[in-house]
């Protein structure tokens, strides 16, 4: 058996904790991927579980490029104040004439790969026009893998990565389809961005959805004006370690919000393409999400 045959054969239930816990590390940046390797080795089969949890991103796709429901293209706005001056996206438009309710797509910490793209075309099919911007652009774009992805990411000016986030967030609302209404989503550092660019879009945004985000900065919480649903894992001490403080931040400045975590999930649940991906889980928590889009940006 090849060790890309072991590696398929390992099943969500099969892999240790332990490496899930490495592979959380190397996700956001801490170890790189031969270290990464190396110490998941001294675990019993944990080489194999470590391959099996790279990404396949032939699994992610579940609305085909050619759906018929909608037509996705990759468009250029101005990002004043970004990392370049300039950014690109992935822009998903629902069949119809529109005007459309607008989703703001946010990836993880390793640009725009092809499971947050899935993520913009899941948006389309449910009636809103999405956008996922590549915060990769001025470096190239996404590079094709997820480790030069994230080397790339995380040499970029980070406060002008977000500002590129929210000149998306910008461009979208004032697009000639969009109806006015703003909703963001995001995973990971895209989750934490979310957060972010609620206390900085104000009244400007309609809805906010971040998975597994880092809370947002406690003084800035009051900046806070659209509701938030909040989605998390059961298995993320990092993040959720932050919630206490969040939450008590979100109720002193009386900011509609709702949080769910998920039983049995790992960091990363909603992504397709890992066996971290919990797909019972992941269907409840996009159906939340795309509900309470449609409730709030009618």
């Amino acid at each position: 058996m090849t060790e890309q045959t072991m590696a398929e054969s390992v099943t969500q239930i099969e892999i240790d904790q332990r490496v899930y816990d490495l592979y959380d590390e190397y996700c956001h940046g801490r170890i790189d991927r031969r270290e990464f390797s190396r110490a998941a080795a001294l675990i019993a089969g944990g080489l194999a579980m470590a391959q099996a949890l790279l990404p396949r991103y032939a699994l992610a796709q579940t609305i085909s490029f050619t759906d018929p429901r909608m037509k996705a293209q990759y468009v250029s706005y101005p990002s004043l104040g970004g990392n370049s001056g300039n950014m690109r996206g992935y822009l998903v438009q629902p069949s119809g004439a529109g005007p459309f309710p607008v989703v703001l797509v946010v990836h993880e910490n390793r640009g725009l790969n092809p499971y947050i793209e899935d993520v913009a075309r899941r948006c389309a099919v449910e009636g809103f026009l999405a956008l996922a911007p590549d915060g990769l652009f001025p470096v190239g774009g996404y590079p094709g893998n997820d480790d030069d992805g994230r080397t790339l990411q995380a040499g970029l000016d980070q406060a002008k990565l977000r500002t590129d986030m929210l000149n998306g967030a910008r461009f979208l609302k004032s697009h000639k389809l969009s109806s006015g209404k703003l909703g963001v989503t995001g995973f990971c550092w895209g989750g934490s961005t979310t957060n972010f660019l609620a206390t900085v879009l104000g009244a400007d945004l309609q809805a906010g959805v971040p998975f597994y985000g880092a809370a947002a900065a406690t003084a800035a919480v009051p900046g806070i004006k659209a509701p938030l649903m909040l989605q998390y894992a059961e298995t993320d001490p990092d993040i959720n370690g932050m919630w206490p403080a969040f939450e008590a931040a979100l109720k002193s400045a009386g900011v509609p919000h709702e949080m769910y975590i998920y039983p049995g999930t790992q960091h990363g649940f909603h992504n397709n393409s890992t066996p971290r991906y919990n797909e019972a889980a992941a269907k409840l928590a996009w159906e939340r999400t795309i509900a309470f889009f449609k409730k709030n940006l009618a």
